[in-house]
Order: structure tokens, then C-alpha cells, then sequence
């Protein structure tokens, strides 16, 4: 009998991915879904950067780039790393340009980790940490993160799961489901215990762009003794409603750069060449669509925040960054967030993430997306309202939700 690897079949599907699948499958069947599932922007990319896409296409830009990538796309991630991240790099040295930030933490991965190795992974994040970390034959070690103290970082949580087999420690910053952003003595822990211990830290900054109220984000690269030990990954997607182009990168030290390439070559060789050509005029081309996005994500983050506290039962912090909120729905006590999850799209058509996708510990927890428009939005609040009563109603009935 032909059979797959027991690595693959020890990776389950991607929770967020399923949903949008489900979603998909209910709107072909003429269901009227909203879907605040996933993190998709509702904007198109802004136009000067779908022309001058075009543009490179239609002039014959559509052979193989370097593997490292184009070098004026390579230029321009550079200047913007080192001029406004403060995380000195040079093109040819520290950077390499990948088809998502996805796969720029894919080919980290399997860049750094061994079988055996263990990786640190704070949660809730994303959902794709785990998986990939399987992936690459390694062990993630989840350490949970309480909400009573706002999801912050804890040191002596994560001297409890540190060994001599660790490798590495994973983080999403700004945080995706909380949207919280870490703070300055968080990031001195950070980087006092990964020089403590001798460990890499990889950060996925991929929503340091969407950031609200003022706040502000450090990459942990840029303060003193971490160019060497952090590896940053980041990309297009989030700030210039980019999803669909699959544009991303990564930057370390040059010899960890060097390892990795050996991965991009082997793998994907390259990012799509029009496609960089994109990236390219994002970076360097007129900023203020990106700051008015932002500005109306803030808009659509206050709408539903306000919409969620009035419901008696539910709690959740306000996002500092990101695209959600991760809401707390233990005292609705009609049942944990995957039956909630279920209950509202199949009788309020409306689409959210249970919040154990991100954590084994968030099963009380559902993550809504506000990156969907603001008439959505309003209809999606009304539906949510409605279909808690009615499914408040019927579990006192004792009726079996599914």
C-alpha cells in the first residue's frame, strides 16, 4: 500500500483555511455569508501599484529574478528596514525576497531546526506556527499566555519550557488573534532571555504597518546584540492589501541568509518577477493610501469593539495593531467557541474563527476580523446580536447546538 509521511499526516489543515473553504462552499449555494474569519482586506490594492505591475508585465518582466530577489525591490526593503526599523541591513547581504511571508518563515525553519530541536511559540498566534514547525521535524513548545495580564509576554513562563533543546523562540508582533503590540520591557526580556539562553528569535512583523491610536512598533533586530540572533520576516500582504500577490521577505544575519537560500533555490527559486515589481512600487511609491486604510480599519476596530462590549457575556481587549479582535465568550454559557463558530454560520451567516485555532487554551475564545467593510460590518453586528439570543434561548432549552 502506498502510503504519505507520517510528518505530513501528523499536520492537520489549516483551521483558517477550512472556514474560508466552508465559506465558499455556503455562498456557491446562494447563502448570503460575511465572513469575519480571515484577515483579507477588503480593499483592492491601491492603483499605482497594480499599474506599475502591469506596466513591468507588459515590458517582458515575467523571466527569473535572482533568488534573493530583484535588486531594486532588494534596495528598497533594505533602505526602509534600516531607515525606519532602525534594522541595519544590505541588499546583497541580509535580505531574501519570498513568495509570502508564509514561505519566508517556511524556508526559516527549515533553515535553523533539526529533528529533536524545540521551538518556544507564546500563544495565542497564528495558526500556522505549529504546523510548520512539525513540518520541519521539530517540536513546538506552546507556553500560553493569560489574558488576566493581558497576554504579556512572561519571562518565568518561558523559563519553564526552556531546554537545552531549544532552539528558537517564534512570535507574531504585533500579535495575531489579541492585536496586542509588546512592549519595551517586554522586548528587554526577550532579548535578555534569547542571549541568556543563546537562541534565535524569529519575528513575524507582518502587521507592523497596521497599527492604531498612535501606537508604536520596535522590531526587536534593531536594539543592541539581536542583528545576529533575530530574524525578521515580513511582507506586502496586510498593508497594501496585497493577499493575493504572495510577496514577502526576511531578514538576518548574512550567514543564516546564505543557509536559507540554499532552501529558496530548491524550493521556489524565486518570487514572481512582475509581482516584486509590485512590492517594489508599495515601498516606494505614495504612502497615503496605506495610512488612509489603516485609518479606516481604526473606524471598523472601534464599530465592532463598541457593538461586542454591549453583549453581556462577552469581553474582550480593545487591539492595539491587526485586523481582530479576540473576544472571550465564557459568560454567554451557551457552549465553547467552535460551537459558537458553528452556530453563527450556519444560522446567522456570518463567519468567525473558534479561538482554539489559535491556542489549545482559547476554547472559550472566538477571533473576529474587522478587515471587512463597514456595511458588513453593521450587518454582521445586528446578525451576531440576534442569533445570541436566540441561541441563548434555545440552550436554556437544553436544545444540542452543533
Amino acid at each position: 500500500m502506498l502510503k504519505v509521511s507520517q510528518r505530513v499526516k501528523n499536520v492537520s489543515l489549516s483551521p483558517t483555511y477550512s472556514i474560508l473553504d466552508k465559506v465558499r462552499e455556503l455562498k456557491s449555494q446562494g447563502k448570503d455569508i460575511i465572513d469575519l474569519g480571515g484577515g483579507e482586506p477588503s480593499f483592492k490594492t491601491p492603483k499605482h501599484i497594480t499599474s506599475f505591475a502591469i506596466t513591468s508585465l507588459h515590458d517582458g518582466n515575467t523571466h527569473y529574478t535572482p533568488s534573493r530577489g530583484n535588486p531594486s525591490l532588494l534596495k528598497a526593503v533594505s533602505n526602509y528596514l534600516t531607515n525606519s526599523k532602525k534594522i541595519e541591513s544590505f541588499p546583497d547581504e541580509n535580505l531574501i525576497i519570498t513568495p509570502s511571508a508564509k514561505h519566508a518563515l517556511y524556508i526559516t525553519l527549515m533553515t535553523i531546526l533539526d529533528p529533536g530541536d524545540e521551538i518556544i511559540i507564546p500563544t495565542p498566534s497564528w495558526v500556522s506556527y505549529k504546523a510548520m514547525a512539525e513540518l520541519a521535524n521539530a517540536t513546538p513548545v506552546l507556553v500560553p499566555m493569560h489574558n488576566s495580564y493581558n497576554f504579556e509576554l512572561s519571562r518565568s513562563l518561558l523559563e519553564e519550557k526552556v531546554t537545552s533543546k531549544t532552539k528558537a523562540i517564534l512570535i507574531n508582533n504585533p500579535n495575531n488573534p489579541t492585536g496586542r503590540i509588546l512592549n519595551k520591557s517586554e522586548l528587554e526580556m526577550l532579548r535578555q532571555f534569547s542571549i541568556d539562553h543563546d537562541i534565535f528569535v524569529i519575528m513575524d512583523e507582518i502587521y507592523e504597518k497596521v497599527i492604531f491610536d498612535g501606537n508604536t512598533h520596535t522590531s526587536l533586530a534593531s536594539m543592541p546584540q539581536m542583528k545576529e540572533r533575530t530574524i525578521t520576516i515580513n511582507g506586502f500582504s496586510k498593508a497594501w492589501a496585497m493577499t493575493g500577490w504572495r510577496l514577502g521577505y526576511v531578514c538576518a544575519h548574512a550567514p543564516i541568509i546564505n543557509e536559507m537560500l540554499k532552501v529558496q533555490q530548491h524550493s521556489v527559486g524565486c518570487a514572481g518577477s512582475f509581482v516584486q515589481s509590485g512590492g517594489l512600487m508599495a515601498l516606494i511609491g505614495d504612502q497615503n493610501c496605506q495610512i488612509d486604510m489603516v485609518l479606516e480599519y481604526q473606524k471598523r476596530r472601534n464599530f465592532l469593539y463598541k457593538n461586542l462590549s454591549k453583549i453581556d457575556g462577552i469581553t474582550c481587549l480593545m487591539p492595539d495593531s491587526a485586523l481582530y479582535i479576540y473576544a472571550d465568550i465564557s459568560g454567554l454559557n451557551i457552549g465553547n467557541g467552535t460551537q459558537v463558530a458553528n452556530w453563527f454560520l450556519e444560522n446567522a451567516g456570518v463567519a468567525v474563527t473558534p479561538g482554539i485555532a489559535f491556542c489549545p487554551q482559547g476554547d472559550s475564545y472566538i477571533r473576529l476580523s474587522f478587515s471587512s467593510s463597514m456595511e458588513q460590518l453593521e450587518v454582521a453586528a445586528n446578525r451576531i446580536n440576534k442569533s445570541i439570543e436566540r441561541l441563548q434561548l434555545e440552550y436554556l432549552n437544553k436544545v444540542e447546538i452543533v
